[in-house]
């Protein structure tokens, strides 16, 4: 009963929080038909801003960490990235009215990650006080890139099956290429690379880090609004893909929210690194995601999985993920 109370009034903070309360007012601005429209470029560039922030910032921490601490963390997230996919696999694609490569590619993009919801977790963590390894940002990558693979793989073994009736040879290494040459992991790669080897302690501290919480503002005003005008292509498709968004992420974040807690009984896994594993396996990718799918699932209808993730998957990954989260590692730390 505590952990629910716990939770419902980390839920009505959650809704007090500047993050929040521009991507809910994206929505709203959205469905009143406000003609306010923000260039892609800025969207861009925000989100360049984030990832750099949080990339350059666990660079740091990777040079003053013990490498052997993330073995397990980096090993969970690959696992978990992998798991969405086969889970989306045998439960989404098995419904009435869904097409299987529709329901791969949605699976795909619940098993990658999404920088702001990473990003909108951080501020959280930050403003609560709870400490976590810098370096966790850094297994984004673990995550994003196996979850996008295998979807693919798994996508272009079912049509050409159909197709011939039996497997055709999936080259993975172009997969891997595409997913690394992304906008969302170029840059967060080069932030690690910058905070790793690099002397970049006073550019972060004095126009990275200032500047984080204003253009995250900025992203989860625009995802808002993305997120009302999704709306009406995913009632083009099954409503299964809504369900699916909505149940989907709080039970992905708990699949790994219990396996990061394994890692903190075995490693000593801190209960912020949990939470942030837990968000990162609840988000769905909002940036590199979509074009990697759209180029190696090109059957699949974009309405399906990029409608269930910014319509419903990343509202639901940020406004009841992360306070369940946080609620969670409370009580397991905090009793």
């Amino acid at each position: 009963m505590e952990l629910v109370l716990d939770f419902l009034g980390r839920l009505v903070t959650q809704f007090q929080s500047p993050s929040l309360a521009f991507l809910l007012g994206g929505i709203v601005i959205a469905a009143l038909g406000s003609k306010l429209e923000i260039p892609d470029a800025i969207y861009k560039f925000c989100v360049f801003m984030l990832l750099m922030r949080i990339g350059i910032g666990g660079g740091m921490e990777i040079r003053a960490a013990n490498l052997t601490d993330m073995l397990l963390p980096a090993a969970l997230a690959i696992v978990i990235g992998v798991a969405i996919v086969f889970i989306g696999r045998v439960t989404l694609a098995k419904l009435p009215g869904v097409r299987v490569d529709d329901a791969i590619a949605t699976a795909g993009l619940f098993g990658a990650v999404s920088a702001s919801t990473l990003a909108v977790a951080v501020v959280v963590l930050e403003e609560e006080g709870i400490a976590y390894e810098a370096w966790v940002p850094a297994l984004y990558p673990f995550m994003d890139i196996p979850a996008l693979i295998v979807a693919i793989v798994l996508a272009r073994i079912h049509l050409s099956r159909q197709k011939s009736g039996k497997r055709a040879p999936v080259k993975i290494w172009p997969i891997v290429a595409e997913s690394l040459q992304g906008s969302a992991l170029t840059a967060l790669l080069l932030g690690l690379v910058l905070g790793l080897l690099t002397d970049v302690e006073a550019v972060f501290a004095g126009f990275y880090d200032p500047l984080f919480r204003g253009f995250l503002s900025i992203l989860m005003l625009i995802m808002g609004m993305e997120a009302y005008a999704r709306l009406s292509e995913l009632r083009k498709v099954a409503h299964w893909y809504a369900v699916y968004a909505v149940v989907a992420p709080l039970a992905h974040g708990l699949l790994a929210f219990g396996l990061g807690y394994v890692a903190h009984l075995l490693t000593g896994f801190g209960p912020g690194g949990i939470i942030l594993l837990a968000v990162m396996a609840g988000s769905s990718s909002d940036i590199s995601g979509p074009p990697t799918l759209r180029g190696g699932i090109p059957t699949a209808n974009p309405s399906a999985y990029v409608g269930a993730s910014t319509s419903i998957g990343t509202p639901v990954a940020i406004v009841l993920g992360i306070p369940l989260y946080v609620a969670l590692a409370q009580a397991l730390f905090n009793p």
